[in-house]
């Protein structure tokens, strides 16, 4: 083909391309010689890349294409909405709908926390075989309270938040598996009932429920949506809902459990931070445990009272609608009806 002749004879509709794309405003009439003219240089660009050997020119050519139909389609911008619906909508439903299984996770980690606690300071020699006596000691004396001061506040709150994440991460990655998830909760309901029951054994048990009060219910819970979030997703493979395939009843609660992940990033972002400045504050034990439960009390409120209203209101967005999908065919938030 005679190049010259042909950008000769188009030269003037891309000109013209290009000076409708870099308007900021066009009327209706220049909107639809915008398209008109796009759709005209996607064919000579198509040609060029077939016939033409100009490089230069197959890439100006592409460059002023990508241009116009970036300027027709819209360049895509963030939406204050999406995020709105996101953290009113979506995450409180993901959260109202799993609510049975990280509220048993929660039961049944208090539960054995509970026993090891009990146990352990009824048996001090249990504490010597799991952590030593020096060290039985040492975490008495100051190590478990110093444990809070130890770092400038802002790098400890970072540390947590980063390790409480990845903690949560394992388990929702690992709930299709099952099993790694309950070894997950063992090892932290294992670590909570050694040093409690050494620290009540030692009579500091108000040392330690002062100061694993205000930060750990928040994180605890955390750890056990994750948990229980993870949990349903592995039931979805065990048990799918009647009307899905395994795949598709796993797919359903993966998204969902995306959903509680990010949000799961903001919380530990909170517990963090009552963790690094709150637990240690030289304040009065009963203001920082106040302080602790108003924070944990408002999540099962947003929880439990707003995603029980956005998980029965119409779908607004992608990632409801598939929750829904997968919940109204499951009973208790996902566990399949199938006998």
């Amino acid at each position: 083909m005679d190049l010259d002749a042909y950008v000769a004879e188009h030269g003037a509709e891309w000109r013209r391309l290009e000076q409708l794309s870099g308007r900021r405003r066009l009327d209706a009439a220049e909107v639809d010689e915008l398209v008109a003219l796009y759709q005209r240089a996607a064919t000579h660009l198509s040609v060029l890349r077939s016939r033409s050997p100009d490089p230069a020119l197959v890439n100006r050519l592409s460059h002023l294409v990508l241009a116009a139909r970036a300027r027709i389609t819209g360049r895509p911008r963030p939406s204050w909405a999406a995020v709105r619906r996101f953290l009113v909508a979506d995450l409180p439903a993901a959260l109202y709908r799993a609510w049975p299984w990280w509220c048993g996770v929660a039961t049944a980690f208090s539960a054995l926390s509970g026993f090891l606690i009990w146990f352990v300071a009824g048996h001090p020699e249990t504490a010597a075989a799991f952590i030593g006596d020096e060290a039985a000691a040492d975490l008495v004396e100051s190590g478990f309270a110093g444990y809070y001061t130890e770092f400038a506040a802002p790098t400890f709150a970072f540390h947590l938040w980063t390790h409480n994440a990845w903690i949560a991460a394992q388990c929702l990655a690992a709930g299709v598996l099952v099993l790694p998830v309950f070894y997950l909760l063992w090892q932290n309901a294992l670590n909570l009932g050694v040093v409690g029951g050494v620290m009540v054994a030692y009579d500091r048990a108000d040392v330690f429920f002062g100061l694993i009060t205000p930060h750990g219910l928040l994180e605890l819970t955390g750890i056990f949506v994750a948990a229980g979030v993870g949990l349903r997703t592995g039931w979805a493979w065990i048990a799918p809902p009647a009307h899905l395939s395994r795949g598709r009843a796993v797919a359903a609660a993966g998204r969902s459990a995306i959903v509680v992940a990010v949000g799961l990033v903001g919380l530990f972002a909170v517990s963090a931070l009552l963790e690094a400045f709150v637990t240690p504050a030289p304040v009065p034990v009963a203001v920082r445990i106040a302080i602790g439960a108003a924070v944990w009390l408002a999540f099962l409120a947003y929880a439990l009272l707003l995603g029980r209203y956005a998980a029965t209101r119409p779908a607004a967005g992608p990632a409801e609608a598939a929750g829904r999908s997968y919940a109204a065919s499951s009973g208790w938030g996902g566990v399949s009806r199938r006998r």
